[in-house]
């Protein structure tokens, strides 16, 4: 130190240890002698450094939001794998809780389809198919290969490659509908359908689609997958009433399964997702566009080319009958209605062989067609039935109205209508059976029974007339004598006895068919005149048998029927009503080359018209009416029924040989009761009815009225009560007194009087007054 003055000197120390550039910490000495460790410099820093260093920061952050994004998705397929285990454990309890809730595997079994009855022609051919399925079962292989093609394509594309659950298949449905916010789509296979249909109940829970799942698991590992298809394809419900394919195609196309084209099997598949909405007999449209669908997935999967699309697109059927169609399905119904009485109870697939022509069968149905199309309307006639049938009995043709499809009641067997004058012909056999003769002469001439008064249709009377001429022109007066002459209890007899079952009513009435009975019974009964007196029984039914043809259950036993009339009165009784088609009320009947006869009806009002006749060859019955009981405008049984009855019998008997009725046309005397005399018999040509009068004078008629003198109180007796009568000769009918004449004042008739509505009222009650004849004169009334 120099000059006594005080200086301060600094001093700038250097280390060695450090380098002062040191990127993390720098240090000083302030002026308090200080060392200060401090943050380097920015100036100090090297270009380098301050140029890496925001790099790493933003590889720092790209590394870690990239380990973020796949962390998350590491997250998500771990708990969606922790998802899986748990759902596949709680999937697993419930297969194992609902499973346990049903019986054994080793008790399940297909249960039977429930039994078929099958219906056939006299061919062979099927007529119907009747009981719960609507059809019988087919093998696939019996099946048009088009049926079991267009199921698999629209309804389980995978079949035959999946283990009886498809998860293709359920995961496909499951994105269809939620893409498209509504059900489109099942996921459910054919084998699950199936395993439905054979053990569960419709009804959607979690339990029966477990179980559902099992049983199609089941199915699957004991069956093949044919077996499977054909029991899925003879079970499945397609609507109205029908189930599995048969039923079904005979159903809406009236043809078998085996038969089936691709537009039809197309139909037919797409009903099994709406059977009742997509019907072709509810919405034809509906059906038809569903089927296009059907045959587009075909085409898709490689079952058919464009070209079959095409012309399978002109196959569809239109709009189908909303109820099954034909006239045929009335003879099943009445086959139905039989069986229980036959066989009992249908355990197991039968077949019914019937009696039943199916070319007559169609013949009937147009014949009645053809006549109500033309005049029904214009007549008010609604409804028409027919029945035809052999010798034996058997039935040939069987219609039961217009149409089965619109009505089901069967007018032929059920329906009891009045038979009116086609009654006649057993009154006018059970006068012959007490010794009366074609040529026994009544008068045609107003009569009074108690309070009835019987008249003709025409309100005309025409004197003296034999009982030929008197049943060719369908005389009520001469009717109405005869039953009172005979007895309504022995002309009752004699209807029963040829084979009417209905109850009738013991009156004088009955001689105008006042009796209510059925078309087919009536129509039994005039085969009796025409096979010569035998019985014959109508009965559809030949025989019964397994679906196999192993076992008989049924046989009919007509073969050998009894004789209930002697082969004089059918034969007299043939050519008498050979008379009514020849020269009276049957003219429209007339057959070219066929001896013919028959006999007409009409109730009061022509409520019910009737023709029945009948050749060498068969016996048919026509009905025409309405079901209310409506009045038809002048329509008799010579009119409407007696066209449709020529119409069907031309078509029946076309190309067979003519043969004639028994008796061949000529009135023969009965051995024992001929009451013929020593008179000759009439003879006629074959083809054509003797005279229906024999010559008279003024003498014979006077005879004829009034014969041998006879006690008031045998006027009219029971004819079981009366002794034999004599032989009369034939141009006279013995003692036929006026009918209003009654012992002690009453009316002498006792429990014959007729229903007060038969007939007109006396003069005294409002009718008309009385025409007077020669006999009312004579008699002086």
């Amino acid at each position: 130190m120099a000059g006594g003055g005080k200086s301060r000197d600094r001093i700038e120390p250097s280390f060695s240890g450090r380098d002062d550039r040191d990127d993390d910490d720098d240090f000083s000495i302030d002026a308090d002698d200080r060392v200060v460790r401090g943050r380097a410099s920015k100036r100090a820093a090297p270009k380098s450094s301050r140029t890496r260093q925001p790099e790493r920061l933003k590889r720092g952050r790209r590394e870690r939001e990239g380990g973020s994004f796949f962390g998350f998705i590491r997250r998500i397929v771990y708990w969606c794998i922790v998802f899986g285990i748990w759902a596949g454990i709680g999937i697993a309890g419930l297969v194992v809780y609902y499973g346990s809730r049903m019986p054994s595997a080793s008790t399940w079994a297909i249960p039977e389809r429930p039994p078929n009855v099958k219906i056939t022609a006299v061919d062979g051919s099927v007529m119907a198919n009747r009981g719960t399925t609507g059809g019988e079962a087919l093998a696939l292989e019996d099946m048009s290969p088009y049926i079991p093609e267009a199921i698999v394509a629209i309804e389980d594309r995978r079949f035959y490659s999946h283990f009886g659950v498809d998860p293709l298949g359920l995961a496909r449905a499951f994105v269809t509908n939620l893409t498209t916010g509504h059900m489109v789509q099942g996921g459910s296979t054919l084998t699950q359908q199936l395993a439905k249909n054979l053990f569960l109940s419709p009804e959607r829970t979690l339990e029966r689609k477990v179980q559902e799942v099992l049983l199609a698991l089941w199915l699957e590992q004991k069956y093949t997958k044919d077996q499977i298809l054909a029991m899925y394809l003879n079970r499945v419900f397609f609507g109205s009433n029908a189930y599995g394919v048969e039923a079904a195609s005979r159903r809406y196309f009236n043809k078998s399964a085996r038969d089936v084209n691709l537009g039809e099997a197309a139909l037919l598949a797409g009903l099994v997702k709406a059977p009742s909405r997509l019907s072709p007999a509810r919405d034809p449209q509906a059906a038809n566009a569903r089927a296009q669908v059907v045959l587009q997935t075909m085409r898709d999967q490689g079952y058919i080319t464009d070209d079959e699309v095409k012309t399978a697109m002109s196959q569809t059927p239109a709009k189908a009958k909303r109820y099954w169609s034909g006239a045929g399905h009335y003879v099943a119904d009445m086959v139905m209605d039989q069986l229980p009485g036959l066989i009992g109870d249908v355990k197991e697939d039968i077949v019914v062989d019937t009696t039943i022509d199916k070319t007559l069968e169609k013949r009937a149905e147009q014949s009645l067609n053809d006549v109500l199309s033309k005049d029904g309307a214009k007549l008010d006639v609604s409804q028409a039935a027919l029945v035809s049938l052999d010798g034996t009995g058997a039935i040939r043709a069987l219609v039961g109205g217009r149409d089965y499809a619109d009505s089901q009641f069967n007018r032929a067997v059920t329906a009891k209508r009045q038979p009116g004058s086609s009654f006649k012909p057993f009154v006018y056999a059970a006068a012959l059976e007490k010794g009366l003769t074609p040529f026994s002469v009544f008068n045609d001439a107003p009569i009074r029974i108690g309070d009835w008064t019987p008249e003709n249709y025409e309100k005309k009377y025409n004197g003296e007339v034999t009982l030929a001429t008197a049943l060719a022109k369908s005389l009520n007066t001469v009717a109405a004598q005869l039953v009172m002459y005979d007895g309504p209890d022995q002309v009752i007899k004699l209807a029963h006895r040829l084979g009417i079952e209905s109850e009738l009513q013991a009156n004088a009435s009955i001689a105008l068919g006042t009796s209510e009975v059925s078309l087919t019974e009536l129509t039994g009964a005039y085969a009796a005149f025409m096979n010569g007196g035998y019985k014959a029984t109508p009965h559809v039914i030949r025989r019964v048998t397994t679906a196999d043809g192993s076992k008989v259950l049924y046989e009919n036993t007509y073969d050998n029927p009894p004789r209930v009339l002697s082969e004089a009165i059918a034969a007299n009784m043939n050519t008498m009503m050979m008379g009514v088609i020849n020269q009276g009320t049957g003219k429209s009947a007339k057959l070219s080359g066929w001896q013919a006869a028959g006999k007409t009806g009409t109730t009061q009002n022509s409520r019910d018209a009737l023709f029945v006749g009948f050749t060498s060859n068969l016996t048919t019955g026509v009905w025409f009416g309405n079901d209310d009981g409506k009045p038809m405008k002048k329509v008799t049984g010579g009119g409407l029924p007696a066209k449709a009855w020529q119409e069907f019998m031309v078509a029946a008997h076309k190309g067979l040989s003519p043969a004639p009725l028994f008796g061949n046309g000529q009135f023969m005397a009965d051995p024992a009761n001929s009451g013929f005399g020593d008179q000759p018999m009439a003879s006629a040509e074959p083809g054509e009815a003797p005279p229906l009068e024999e010559p008279t004078t003024i003498g014979s008629i006077l005879s004829g009225v009034f014969g041998e003198p006879a006690d008031v109180s045998g006027r009219y007796p029971q004819a079981p009560d009366r002794p034999k009568r004599q032989p009369m000769a034939p141009t006279h009918g013995g003692p036929i007194p006026p009918a209003d004449v009654a012992q002690d004042g009453g009316d002498g008739y006792g429990d014959a009087l007729p229903p007060g509505d038969i007939g007109e009222p006396e003069p005294s009650q409002g009718g008309r007054p009385r025409r007077t004849t020669l006999l009312d004169l004579i008699m002086g009334q």
